[in-house]
């Protein structure tokens, strides 16, 4: 199965580097996409989780107080953390999650059908280009889409934390 993914993630990972992906396909097509075969397979499978490491972000609207849900792409820091970016496909606006978890820190993730506690933190200024070199170890050229949303893209790291409902 390593072999399938790794041709079709050579495949595929050239294009997400097109203005054309990020402008129109990505965001025309992979949300409706990724609804779709979460609610076919019960939550069970993620589309981006066939090509690079995902998770579910769960949070609380930052203006709604409602629960909101953001499958994304996920880099390991090495130290039991995950980082994310606020692409948005290389929108102008930042995606709507990261303004929740500024809100509100503390969230959840389900990773690989396990559910966790975390607390997001924004990445401090220093430490952004050593972020983004282990980001795009894991997919290569995705720095490009801050380079071309002209706006600094919101990085977080996630870190459990021991849920205080268990």
């Amino acid at each position: 199965m390593t072999r399938v993914v790794d041709v079709v993630r050579a495949t595929i990972a050239p294009l997400t580097r097109t203005r054309l992906f990020r402008r129109v396909l990505g965001p025309a097509l992979l949300p409706p996409l990724e609804r779709f075969v979460t609610w076919v397979s019960r939550g069970r499978v993620q589309v981006s989780a066939l090509l690079v490491p995902s998770l579910v972000l769960h949070t609380v609207g930052a203006r709604s107080g409602e629960p909101r849900d953001a499958p994304l792409m996920y880099t390991p820091d090495g130290k039991g953390r995950a980082i994310v970016a606020g692409t948005n496909f290389a929108g102008a606006r930042h995606p709507a999650w990261t303004s929740n978890l500024i809100a509100h820190p503390d969230a959840a993730i389900t990773v690989r059908g396990r559910r966790m506690a975390v607390r997001a933190s924004l990445v401090p200024d220093d430490e952004r280009d050593a972020v983004w070199a282990r980001i795009e170890l894991q997919w290569p050229g995705y720095r490009n889409y801050e380079r071309s949303s002209g706006r600094q893209v919101r990085l977080f790291r996630l870190q459990p934390v021991r849920d205080p409902q268990r």
